[in-house]
């Protein structure tokens, strides 16, 4: 049976504020603590082993946290880009940390003008607003990683990064939602 659009949307908010609500009651050192469960098994993946250049994010509040291993991964000689939205475009630029700023939606974002190109990238970790374990995805509903990720040119290996309390059995799916490749979750939080 067809979900009607109006329906669907009605749905995607509820679960993006019942997330909202989930991510909030977890204290900061449980947040800390997960990303690095998340990260480390990141880290053991064939896709990472793989990856010259991978596409993070500058974590927000409300998402797994990412300042461990955008230090880390440099180091293992990963060649780390990050992205910063320029209008309805997310576009990923290399991550250096004194050439960081906030940028759209109070979001740390590279500064420069040398665009990484989407072809180049060999794995994305993808932040959601909640996934299933086979891949569906509930963004926070600007659609940026959607374009991004549909682009001709993209390839790249997708692993979506979560919370446990993120993860949904089920979640509303449109056609225009890009699903990612795995989804690694913490168990501690």
């Amino acid at each position: 049976m067809e979900i009607g659009s109006e329906h669907k949307n009605d749905v995607k908010r509820a679960i993006r504020k019942e997330v909202r609500c989930r991510i909030r009651r977890l204290s900061a050192d449980v947040k800390a603590l997960a990303a690095e469960e998340i990260y480390r098994l990141v880290e053991r993946t064939e896709a990472f082993a793989r990856a010259h250049s991978i596409a993070f994010y500058a974590a927000m509040d409300d998402e797994v946290p990412t300042s461990s291993a955008l230090l880390r991964w440099p180091a293992m000689g990963k060649h780390v880009v990050v992205p910063r939205v320029e209008g309805d475009v997310m576009r990923f630029y290399d991550y250096a940390p004194e050439r960081m700023q906030t940028g759209a939606f109070g979001i740390a974002e590279p500064v420069g003008d040398s665009e990484y190109p989407a072809g180049a990238i060999d794995l994305i970790i993808v932040p959601a607003r909640a996934f299933t374990l086979d891949g569906v995805r509930l963004g926070r509903g600007g659609g940026f990683y959607d374009k991004y990720m549909s682009l001709p040119e993209f390839r790249a290996y997708k692993i979506g990064v979560a919370f446990g309390c993120q993860i949904f059995e089920e979640l509303v799916c449109d056609d225009h939602d890009i699903l990612v490749d795995e989804v690694i979750a913490s168990t501690i939080a």
